[in-house]
């Protein structure tokens, strides 16, 4: 590669700075370089030209410093930019899918709801049918609460007291067997039928809490003189 440098110098022979331009040529490439530079005088002593070598300023240095500085600082606020947009999507995925949870959530809460309002009102509307065709339930389920219409059920209709599986209705009228038969009747019972040991202990009991010295009918008659005992359904006595 042939090597050829054009330059021109100062006057004197210690070397200066000028613009010179420095051209290299080989049989493939050319180049050349020009600009400001130091020419220093050739080596082994000889004052010719050697060389050419950039000159570095105080001021070159502190400016590549701070370039280098910027980099890193454009590096490092590009990650931190990276970072919280990562970050920001990651919320917002999140809050969108809990948004889509809890409205899932509201609208099976609410077509549960209308299920349980329609099933409460067709109820409501077969217990007005029942009352209205059975209107001595009113007896067992009295309106409570008149502007509402709300009614509290009970085993036994109002003034009656209950015991295992019947009710009991005592009265203070003094009749006889055949008058109180029919005023049990008039209310929809039958004079008491005692078929346990435990409901005669229970009437006894009761009953002379309530009688004050009065006595009290029971569901017992004979309709032959010196014939077996039965009760007024018809069902014989049973001895034990």
């Amino acid at each position: 590669m042939k090597l050829r440098v054009t330059y021109r110098l100062n006057a004197h022979s210690g070397g200066g700075t000028q613009q010179s331009w420095i051209y290299f040529q080989s049989p493939a490439v050319s180049y050349c370089f020009g600009g400001m530079g130091v020419i220093r005088p050739g080596e082994n002593g000889t004052s010719g030209p050697g060389l050419l070598h950039p000159k570095k300023t105080e001021w070159s240095t502190e400016r590549d410093w701070w370039y280098t500085q910027y980099r890193q600082l454009s590096h490092y606020l590009a990650l931190l930019c990276f970072l919280l947009t990562m970050a920001t999507l990651l919320q917002t995925f999140y809050l969108v899918q809990i948004t889509l949870v809890f409205q899932s959530q509201s609208a099976l809460q609410e077509v549960r709801l209308k299920d349980l309002t329609q099933k409460l009102n067709t109820l409501n509307h077969s217990y007005l049918l029942l009352f209205h065709k059975y209107p001595a339930l009113n007896q067992y389920c009295p309106i409570t609460n008149s502007s509402t219409n709300e009614r509290e059920c009970r085993p036994c209709p109002e003034g009656w007291e209950s015991f295992g599986e019947k009710c009991y209705l005592y009265t203070h009228d003094r009749l006889d067997w055949i008058s109180s038969q029919y005023h049990c009747l008039s209310v929809g019972g039958n004079l008491a039928m005692v078929k346990s040991e435990e409901e005669q202990i229970f009437l006894w009991k009761r009953a002379k809490e309530l009688s004050q010295g009065d006595s009290y009918w029971i569901g017992l008659r004979n309709g032959n003189p010196g014939g077996a005992w039965h009760w007024v359904d018809d069902s014989p006595v049973e001895k034990g």
